[in-house]
């Protein structure tokens, strides 16, 4: 794919995002995580492990994965009457803050660990075939990771952190978010317009051409069983997800994404997450991934004034799901 983003302009999401990290740690005691410093001097916050995390916590992080350039905020969410909490995502930067910042796209794996990275981090290391198209590279003297994992990373993982950075331990910050805590319940369902954006992407919608987006989704309560935690936060957005993207480019070309973005669009429609997984034995990587998207879309073209939406929510699934 042809690359036009004009990324001259684009600020450093680890200087944009330190800020936020250092107000996360400064206030570990009213958030209910834990920070520690492991032997070789990495930074470690727990925000669901050992601690018992909390919703501001998980907005806060959110904010870090998108390095600096979202405001997340709790709302209330009309759209489902039993389910009244939801999370509200903005961003003049789209591209950036939620493909070259929150994607949870560095697979980091040893042994038996296993999680995607997501945040400011990978601007640095450049790990993935994405920064190749974006044409973005970042470059500071501290960074952040965040892990949606119940573990504490291996020492294998750290170095090789380290390593791919090129910064001192000193100079690093974990984020641990496991998906059954209430940080990370909130983490996750702050990355509906994320997800939104990955999908145009997947659907070869040019990335210049979108300009700037909102989202919002139900919250899901919290749950200590890492299958319905899973489910849950995945369905939240699935089918209680909306997002809004103002772009410029044809009206033929708006309709068609407002057409093709929602999940209802994919295959495997119509079953909660998990029982979406188990069908596929487990599998996450059988799953259609045009399922990955928001319930509902509205794409504003500012070209031509002229909106299209598509898709619906699905209180059905969701109530399935949530119960």
């Amino acid at each position: 794919m042809t690359n036009r983003l004009d990324t001259r302009q684009w600020p450093s999401i680890n200087a944009l995002s330190m800020p936020l990290v250092e107000k996360l740690i400064s206030q570990a005691n009213t958030l209910n995580i834990g920070i520690s410093q492991n032997a070789i001097g990495v930074t470690i916050v727990d925000a669901g492990i050992q601690f018992a995390g909390s919703v501001e916590a998980g907005r806060l992080i959110a904010e870090i994965c998108m390095g600096g350039l979202g405001e997340i905020a709790l709302n209330e969410n009309s759209n489902f009457k039993d389910w009244p909490a939801g999370i509200k995502v903005t961003t003049e930067s789209p591209v950036l803050a939620c493909l070259g910042s929150q994607y949870a796209g560095w697979a980091l794996s040893h042994e038996k660990f296993f999680s995607l990275g997501s945040g400011p981090a990978r601007a640095i290391s450049q790990r993935e075939e994405l920064f190749k198209e974006l044409n973005y590279k970042d470059s500071a003297q501290k960074t952040v990771l965040v892990l949606e994992t119940d573990k504490i990373p291996p020492a294998e993982i750290i170095e090789k952190v380290a390593r791919d950075t090129g910064l001192e331990a000193e100079s690093l910050t974990f984020i641990l978010t496991p998906t059954t805590s209430i940080a990370g319940t909130v983490q996750i369902v702050a990355r509906v317009l994320e997800v939104a954006l990955h999908k145009a992407h997947t659907l070869h919608f040019p990335l210049e051409n979108i300009v700037s987006g909102n989202g919002e989704a139900v919250l899901p309560p919290v749950s200590k069983d890492f299958m319905t935690a899973m489910g849950r936060t995945n369905d939240a957005i699935l089918f209680g997800g909306y997002v809004q993207l103002n772009v410029k480019c044809s009206d033929d070309e708006a309709k068609k994404l407002a057409s093709d973005l929602p999940s209802s669009a994919s295959k495997d429609y119509g079953k909660t997450f998990a029982e979406v997984f188990k069908y596929y034995k487990m599998d996450f990587y059988q799953i259609d991934p045009l399922l990955f998207s928001p319930a509902k879309v509205r794409i504003t073209n500012l070209k031509t004034n002229n909106s299209f939406s598509g898709g619906e929510f699905n209180e059905a699934l969701i109530k399935k799901s949530f119960l």
